[in-house]
Order: structure tokens, then sequence, then C-alpha cells
């Protein structure tokens, strides 16, 4: 028995990097799970193919989540094909980095499109089922830029500053239905946009770390797990999964 058979979860950017591992982590643990993607279908299926080999439940939902109409229409889909929807993972986002003397309209508006409009649709889409059946675990997905900055992030750490704070304000009024908000601010995590860094750069990254190394995508997952299972109590927080790069 898993600790979340028989819940539905949906992770929004799950076909790669910490999405892949957070859905696949929730469907060890018996949840039937929703893998959007916006592009890379082929890396979703490989998702789907081994939730599975471990004999659990998926669907793939192609659907751009900055999108209004297209994230709401996958909770709908969710809803029409399992009738409930009991995790929401906030997760997709995308990075455009340049100095603010360099960043374009387009740059910023991307960014923050991706990263916090997609978790109002999401989050708003999903609230009405989650109110009915008085019960909600809504993960959101920040950073630590969004609490210290990162230089040619302000797009980025905006983005997800400004998550962190639409947690608590969901958590303040979606408290009485049971339904819990709570974000995650990972640090520098090892997925294939960090892998692609020089090494001296990546060297130069982990000499700023306390505990000299990144994160691997498992130990973010771990985490949501915790929020989605066992933190009943536990609500309009973020929680830092950074190796103390941030305190």
């Amino acid at each position: 028995m898993g600790r979340i058979d028989g819940r539905v979860a949906i992770v929004t950017g799950a076909a790669r990097g910490i999405g892949r591992s957070i859905a696949l982590m929730l469907a060890s643990e018996g949840a039937k799970v929703v893998i959007n993607y916006q592009s890379s279908e082929a890396a979703a299926r490989e998702v789907a193919d081994q939730i599975a080999e471990m004999g659990g439940e998926s669907m793939l939902i192609q659907a751009n989540v900055s999108d209004s109409e297209a994230a709401r229409g996958m909770v709908k889909k969710v809803l029409d094909q399992w009738g409930r929807l009991d995790v929401l993972v906030n997760n997709a986002g995308i990075t455009r980095d340049k100095s603010l003397r360099k960043l374009t309209d387009d740059d910023w508006l991307s960014v923050v499109n991706n990263n916090l409009n997609s978790v109002y649709y999401c989050t708003t889409a999903a609230m009405p089922t989650m109110i009915e059946q008085k019960f909600g675990r809504i993960i959101n997905i920040s950073s630590y830029v969004g609490q210290a900055g990162n230089f040619g992030q302000a797009n980025y750490g905006a983005s997800k500053g400004g998550i962190i704070a639409f947690t608590k304000t969901a958590a303040l009024e979606l408290a009485k239905y049971n339904i819990t908000v709570n974000s995650l601010a990972p640090g520098f995590t090892l997925t294939d946009m960090l892998s692609k860094v020089p090494d001296n750069v990546q060297d130069q990254i982990k000499a700023r770390i306390p505990m000299g190394r990144f994160a691997m995508p498992d130990e973010i997952a771990k985490a949501v797990l915790f929020l989605a299972t066992d933190a009943d109590y536990i609500t309009g927080q973020q929680i830092n999964v950074n190796g103390g790069v941030y305190m």
C-alpha cells in the first residue's frame, strides 16, 4: 500500500528534470499521475512507461499551462476521466536569462507567463473540486532565486518570488476547506540544464553552497511527497531545499 493510493495528482512540466522525478515519486506511492508537458512528448511517454512498469496509472496531457484555456482544459480532462483531483504540483517553468540592460519585454513576459501565471490558472481551475472534496494539496515549485535574487534573472526571480507570495494568500483563503498550499524553493539542482554548464562554472557555483554539491531531482521530489502526504498541518510555507545556499 502506498501513502497516497487512489489519489489523483497533476504535475505540470513533468517530462523532464524535477517534474519527472516528482511524477515518478508520487506514482511510486500509489497516486494516479497526470504527466503534463508542452513539447517533450517522447520524454513524457518515457515517464508514463516507467509508471506503467511499476504498476501505476498515468495520463499524458499536452498543454501550455501559461495559456488560461489550455490550463483549465487540462484540469477538466482529468476530472472527466478520474472524477477527482487531490494533489496539484505547479512545477512548469522556463528561464530566459539576461541582465536588465539586455532583457526584452518578450523575455520578461514569457517567463512570468510560464512560471507565475500558470500557477494562478491551474490553481483556480483545481480549487472548485478540492473545495467540494474538502481535501487538496497544492505544491508550488519556486526557487531560492525568488528569495535571494541572482544576476541575470530579474524575470525568473520576480516570477518565483511571486509564487511565494501567491502561495501565502491562497493558503489563507483555502485553509478552511482542508486544502493546504505550500511552496518549495529548490537551490541548484542537477538537471539537464545545469549539466550543460561548463565544469569550471559548476565548481564556482558549488563553492557557494555550504553542502558543497548540487541537489538531485529526487531530493526535491521527496519534499513534494512529504507535503502531499504527511504535512496536514503545514500551509502557507516555503520549504527551502537548497543545501544551505540561502538561509
